[in-house]
């Protein structure tokens, strides 16, 4: 967007655990960078990040915000600075899968006071499935009390691997930083320590080229220059993770952090991205252009804001795109860069850009836009399954009306959302990875959809079925003057087999009930099975087998014999063993070793059960099949259990018995609403 090489341009992506201060930082490098006017603070919502009315309410990061600012470093050479800072909070974790895929680098906060959280390995991990080799640490809070920089590096080094190496070091007193490379006026009591930090950094130069070794190991000094380019191969590569120190709101490491980012990070040439078949994206400005959609807004002045990442060539305004995902033509008018809330209008975008493309039609979130001609696809963005689940009820007549574009707004915005319309329980659930995920999403409907709506529990999609043999028999006869009606019917039902493919036998013999008669009795079924005879949940894994019956010469008619089809289903039902069956989830906790215990304890009070435990980057993984009914609350239960260090995801697996104890307080409770009603 700026006249600037691309070579010159530094995409990366602000990441780590909740309260780490990655937005302090955030804030921090605009001050300097001169797109504020004043250092922000998320804490007095004066954050250029946190801006929504949702993020100052919850002081928490909900939105990745993406800035652009020219660098010029120490030489005088201008860079472009891409930057996005991306939520901690574990609800929000689908916005950091998006901003990490439209970087090049990964920069992870990491807080001294707290250290190496589990938000610090969510972060890491999302960089490695990504394909970021290029990432850095930023050590803050330096200035709390009981933080130790050396210990914070250890428990860093120890987490992620010993390549990752500080450039920075700290004044023992915190009132400065050190560059390692390039320090000249070293204090004594840190002189050893800079002096073997920088040999560290020097064979981690040499090791990137086979010259440079051989120089290494001779005992010839290394040049800048080659140093230099040795560490940003290395950077580029992952065979070196620069941990930066940082004291935001003292302006302390700023200046060393942005020289840095400079020097270190990886350009767009320097880390190629590919297409969903592997081959590289030509990032010049005058290859075909691609880009990727990691993002949609719905600005309630602008409308729909599509944000799309440039991998190459170049994205010109007032021009013809193709969706090369869904093979549409798009019409791209203007181009908007935004800093925060500010928006500016820009003539192009070139690699390492992201820019926000005002009312396309028919792009989305994880569609390719290229070059008409290009047909170049890159592979979508994947999102974690949700986990929590909330029935969600119209407050108001006014409300229902607009409920449903509301809703298709709000999961147009985040991928991470879906709304499933339950044909069995016949209630609207969202989804979504959180109940604050949840909450915050109410919110948003209420204040961009002018839509109120009401939360539940939503009921469990139970089903039932048969373990036995049983018969049925019922004779519908209605006589009020003129014709009547007839029908007669006698049913077997069993359980259905899973290698059997019929749930329907005819058995008919002798013409007891004509042929033209079996299709009606077939559809009374089907509805009988709407609504089971148990508790009214839906009849699944059930074979029928129509055997004997009678007609009348007038009085017979399709609608007497699908009322008698359906009354005989729910008889024989009772009298072939009928049980209720419940949807079974195949969970993954993720947990820290000290709360083994208790959430052992409470999977099994959950008629859990438990089916293997790993270890997995320091954390321990329960895999386990779980109830569904006792998992809706469960995102908030193993919060609070864990103190925010726990994660999980589940899956449906299949339907299971329900335990006769529990069964009867749901066909109770089944039948204490229909009274009610």
């Amino acid at each position: 967007m700026k006249n600037i090489p691309v070579e010159n341009v530094r995409n990366f992506a602000v990441m780590g655990h909740t309260g780490c201060g990655k937005t302090t930082l955030t804030d921090a490098l605009l001050f300097r960078l001169g797109l504020n006017d004043r250092l922000g603070s998320p804490a007095s919502g004066t954050s250029m990040s946190d801006y929504t009315d949702q993020e100052k309410a919850h002081k928490i990061s909900i939105f990745a915000t993406t800035f652009s600012a020219v660098y010029k470093n120490k030489a005088g050479k201008d860079f472009e600075l891409v930057m996005t800072d991306t939520p901690g909070y574990a609800d929000f974790f689908g916005t950091v899968i998006a901003a990490a895929r439209s970087a090049e680098t990964g920069m992870v906060v990491v807080d001294a006071a707290s250290g190496v959280q589990v938000g610090t390995h969510r972060a890491w991990k999302c960089c490695q499935s990504r394909g970021l080799t290029s990432r850095a640490i930023v050590i803050t809070g330096l200035d709390r009390e009981n933080t130790d920089f050396a210990k914070t590096v250890s428990e860093v080094r120890q987490a992620f691997g010993s390549n990752c190496v500080p450039v920075v070091m700290p004044l023992p007193d915190a009132s400065g930083v050190i560059d390692i490379l390039g320090a000249t006026d070293v204090p004594a009591a840190l002189k050893e320590a800079v002096q073997e930090a920088k040999g560290g950094l020097v064979e981690l130069a040499a090791e990137t080229d086979d010259t440079l070794i051989e120089k290494y190991l001779a005992g010839e000094p290394l040049t800048a220059e080659e140093i230099a380019e040795g560490l940003v191969h290395a950077v580029a590569t992952g065979g070196f993770i620069p941990i930066f120190v940082c004291l935001p709101l003292k302006g302390i490491g700023i200046d060393e952090l942005l020289d840095g980012v400079a020097r270190f990070f990886a350009s767009p040439v320097t880390v190629p991205h590919r297409d969903i078949k592997g081959n590289p994206l030509d990032a010049a400005p005058s290859a075909p252009f691609c880009g990727l959609v990691f993002r949609s807004v719905n600005d309630p002045f602008v409308g729909q804001l599509t944000f799309v990442r440039v991998f190459g060539g170049t994205l010109k305004a007032d021009s013809e795109v193709l969706n090369s995902s869904t093979g549409e033509k798009e019409k791209v008018g203007s181009l908007l860069a935004f800093n925060g809330k500010k928006q500016t209008p820009v003539d192009y975008a070139s690699a390492g850009d992201i820019v926000a493309l005002p009312k396309l039609k028919a792009t989305h979130v994880g569609n390719t836009l290229c070059s008409i001609g290009a047909s170049i696809v890159i592979d979508p963005l994947h999102f974690p399954k949700p986990v929590t689940f909330m029935a969600v009820t119209a407050r108001t007549q006014a409300d229902e009306d607009k409920i449903g574009l509301a809703l298709k707004r709000v999961c147009e915005e985040d991928p991470t959302l879906s709304v499933d319309r339950n044909a069995e329980t016949h209630e609207v659930v969202l989804q979504g990875l959180g109940d604050v995920h949840i909450d915050v999403t109410v919110e948003l409907m209420k204040s961009r959809s002018n839509v109120s709506v009401d939360l539940s529990v939503p009921r469990v999609p139970y089903r039932e079925t048969v373990t036995g043999l049983g018969e049925g028999h019922y004779k519908h006869k209605k006589q009020s003057g003129g014709r009547g009606q007839y029908g007669e019917v006698y049913l077997r039902v069993e359980p259905k087999q899973h290698d059997d493919d019929a749930d329907f036998v005819n058995a008919v013999v002798g013409g007891a009930i004509p042929g033209n008669f079996i299709p009606a009795v077939q559809k009374g079924l089907h509805e009988a099975m709407v609504k089971g005879p148990l508790a009214g949940y839906t009849v699944a894994h059930v074979k029928t087998t129509l055997y004997d019956g009678s007609y009348h010469d007038v009085d017979s008619s399709e609608v007497a014999f699908k009322i008698a089809g359906g009354r005989a289903l729910k008889l024989a039902m009772l009298n072939a063993r009928p049980v209720l069956l419940e949807p079974i989830m195949n969970v993954r906790v993720r947990i820290p070793d000290d709360c083994m215990g208790d959430i052992n304890g409470d999977l099994n009070h959950k008629r859990g059960r438990i089916l293997g435990m790993e270890l997995e980057d320091g954390m321990q993984v329960i895999t386990a099949d779980v109830p569904q009914a006792e998992l809706f609350k469960y995102s908030a239960e193993l919060r609070s259990m864990t103190a925010g260090r726990g994660s999980f995801e589940m899956r449906f697996d299949r339907y299971e018995q329900v335990p006769a104890n529990v069964a009867q307080k749901i066909i109770a409770s089944a039948d204490l609403q229909v009274e009610e009603d």
